[in-house]
Parts: structure tokens; C-alpha cells; sequence
């Protein structure tokens, strides 16, 4: 019987956060969710020191916050923390939209098309993670075309704080409406043009954030779900055997 190969725990540690931050994003975790480390242990079949690992890293990040007394969190941050992270995304995403035109391709612009294409499907069949994952699958792809390494390191650090709260959980989201700002961008992109492009990536975020300052409900001061929102304490349901990190052990 072959023997498991035993992976370092610096290994399992990213990982697991790569999985946990996966499940954030897709809302298995809501904003103010509690991650408790044994569940997710048992549940990825590792021990509970790459998870605590792997939750140190999701805090780093600005996804989680961790308290001595109430474990970890799926952090909800203040509609005003939101509209900074906007600001910064913005700015980031105009650069890459210039750097990206002169390297479109016919190819690029029909992949950009379907990730609007399956935002509109999703939006009118009523399905937010559907729409989430296409929308940040669009703005990563240009991201990946501005060919810039550095650029791109810096947005993805900023990119899950961003994605996971604007796109995915903020309640009543016009999210057709969202849909239909990726249309000028991509526009731009296939007539080669970077000022329009930057201009209307500029429109999608104003917009975006101008909905997101109306609907997001910071949690009172003081109160027993400050930091996690209306959502504090919902735990979210097993995830199932079948995302267990099979055959590796702990170390």
C-alpha cells in the first residue's frame, strides 16, 4: 500500500486559504460568518494549525478578522471602507484597461463578450453568484491582458476584499444594470481605445459605488454584531467529503 505523502504545513496552510477564500467569495461564508477551525479542519481533513495558518493569512488580507474570544469572522467592513477600496480598485483597473488595448485580440473580445453574455443570464434567471464570478472573471481576464506583473499582484491583493462584498453580498443590487456597464468597457477595448476605456471602467466603479453607499447596512456601534454585520453568528452549511484535501496529512 502506497505510503501518503506528508506535505509540509506552510503548503497546507495556502491551500486551505486558497479553498476558504473560494468559499468566501462564492458566499459559503457570508459577511459576519463565523470560521470555526476545527469544522474546517475535519471538513478538509487537516490539522487545525494550517487552517489557523490559513485564517492569519485570510486576515491579512482584509477577508477575516480574527478575536481572541470570538474566533474568526468573515469580515463585514463599513460601507465607507467599501467605497475606499473602489477608489483604489478603479484607479488600478484604468491603468490596466489602458496597458491591455494594444494587446486585444478577436479572441479576447469574444471571451469578454460570454463573461457579459452569462452576467446578463444570471442576472435576469435571479442568480448573484452566477453573475459574481462572471463579472470578476471579465475584469480579471483584462487584467491577465495588461501584461503587467506587478499591476496585476497589487490588484489581486485588493481584488477579494472588493469582489467579495460589492458584486456578490450587497443586498439589492440592481445587478442588470451591473451587467450592462461591462458593455462601454468592452466597447473601448475592441475599438482600441484607452481613454474610453479608462473612462467608462471610471463610470462602472462611480456607479457601482453609488449603489453600494445606499444599500449597505453598516452594524450599529456597540452592538453585538459590530464588525459582523446583520449576518453575525450564521454559520454556513457542510460543504460536503468531497472538498476534503485528500490524500495529504498535516505535518
Amino acid at each position: 500500500m502506497p505510503r501518503e505523502i506528508e506535505i509540509p504545513r506552510s503548503v497546507l496552510a495556502d491551500q486551505v486559504k486558497d479553498r476558504l477564500l473560494q468559499a468566501i467569495l462564492e458566499g459559503r461564508y457570508p459577511p459576519g460568518s463565523r470560521i470555526v477551525e476545527t469544522r474546517v479542519a475535519r471538513e478538509y481533513g487537516v490539522s487545525q494549525a494550517p487552517v489557523r495558518e490559513a485564517l492569519r493569512g485570510l486576515e491579512a488580507i482584509g477577508v477575516v478578522e480574527i478575536n481572541a474570544f470570538r474566533g474568526a469572522r468573515v469580515r463585514r467592513p463599513s460601507a465607507e471602507q467599501l467605497v475606499e477600496a473602489i477608489t483604489v480598485r478603479t484607479e488600478l483597473e484604468k491603468l490596466g484597461a489602458r496597458l491591455a488595448v494594444p494587446r486585444v485580440t478577436d479572441a479576447d473580445v469574444a471571451e469578454l463578450e460570454g463573461y457579459i453574455g452569462t452576467m446578463r443570464r444570471a442576472a435576469r434567471v435571479g442568480d448573484p453568484l452566477a453573475e459574481a464570478m462572471a463579472d470578476a472573471a471579465f475584469h480579471g481576464r483584462v487584467m491577465q491582458l495588461a501584461a503587467n506583473a506587478t499591476l496585476e499582484r497589487v490588484w489581486r491583493h485588493l481584488e477579494p476584499f472588493s469582489r467579495t462584498y460589492i458584486t456578490l453580498v450587497a443586498p439589492g443590487v440592481d445587478r442588470e444594470r451591473i451587467a450592462g456597464l461591462h458593455d462601454p468597457v468592452l466597447d473601448a477595448l475592441r475599438r482600441g481605445d484607452p481613454g474610453r476605456a479608462a473612462e467608462a471602467l471610471e463610470r462602472h466603479f462611480e456607479v457601482a459605488g453609488s449603489m453600494l453607499a445606499g444599500l449597505w447596512d453598516a452594524p450599529e456601534p456597540g452592538s453585538p454584531t459590530e464588525g459582523g454585520g446583520a449576518l453575525a453568528g450564521t454559520e454556513p452549511a457542510a460543504a460536503g467529503s468531497d472538498r476534503r484535501l485528500a490524500g495529504v496529512r498535516s505535518a
